[in-house]
């Protein structure tokens, strides 16, 4: 199911410079989650398998089936909204995870992907939004009145954003203007946020006309945040080094304000 992919010499730098332990392999099929005895095939390529568990008491009693089965004791690989590369610490040495769906990718947007999981597991951060909000995933739930799985979302989105605070000024530093080795790196991660320009920028408009909901805006700004896009409001207050340092109080604290304003 599983087998060892071959890096272009632009990620293998990245992995030597920022997770030098990490395998990664391609997938045979696409997945959201992996089944327990899928995910233990990785255990042919790694030295062993740790599974992840959290309290159940951080989770809502309404919590989607996925991440209840996350925080117990299966081994659970991948969720909802992780794209088209994942990884996990749940594996040592790390893994990161390539699945089928990349296909067609232009080469150095793919290149840009793999860079970026290797930078997130060479940080040693949560793989998943549940490491990050911990029992204060009740708090967020109960900030935005949203179902089950608007707060997941939700929730997925913040951790995506806080991430970003952390990973962009890798990014950005390999730019030859900046000292850095790896220009055609750079050039795809600020190609690909080129790309998001417009829809940020346009965000407010879509909420207001009712083309975009407030989860779906919500992912889309924090997806922007690690390529240092300029964000509308209430957006523009997660690009802050308040949220870098503070995180999940940040998040809970902006999700409860920006709420609450939205009921006004």
């Amino acid at each position: 199911m599983f087998t060892a992919r071959e890096l272009s010499p632009p990620v293998a730098a990245i992995r030597e410079e920022h997770a030098p332990d990490a395998v990664v392999v391609d997938c045979d099929r696409d997945f959201e989650t992996l089944a327990p005895a899928q995910a233990e095939d990785l255990g042919l390529l790694v030295d062993s398998l740790e599974p992840a568990t959290y309290p159940a008491a951080w989770l809502p009693e309404d919590a989607p089936e996925l991440l209840v089965r996350y925080a117990s004791s299966d081994f659970t690989i991948g969720m909802p909204g992780d794209g088209s590369i994942t990884w996990t610490h749940q594996t040592d040495p790390p893994t990161v995870i390539v699945k089928p769906r990349v296909e067609g990718s232009p080469e150095p947007f793919l290149d840009f992907l793999l860079a970026e999981a290797l930078v997130e597991v060479g940080l040693e951060i949560p793989e998943q939004f549940l490491g990050f909000f911990e029992d204060e995933y009740r708090d967020l739930e109960r900030a935005t009145a949203l179902d089950p799985a608007g707060t997941y979302q939700i929730a997925a989105a913040l951790y995506d954003g806080w991430t970003g605070l952390h990973t962009r000024d890798v990014f950005a530093a390999w730019d030859e203007d900046e000292g850095g080795t790896h220009p055609e790196l750079a050039d795809a991660w600020r190609d690909a946020g080129t790309r998001l320009e417009d829809r940020v920028s346009g965000l407010p408009g879509a909420v207001a006309r009712g083309e975009t909901d407030f989860a779906d805006a919500t992912e889309l700004a924090c997806a922007a945040i690690k390529h240092g896009l300029d964000l509308p409001a209430p957006f523009d207050a997660l690009d802050t080094d308040a949220y870098r340092d503070h995180g999940s109080d940040y998040a809970v604290t902006w999700a409860q304000k920006t709420f609450d304003a939205l009921e006004d």
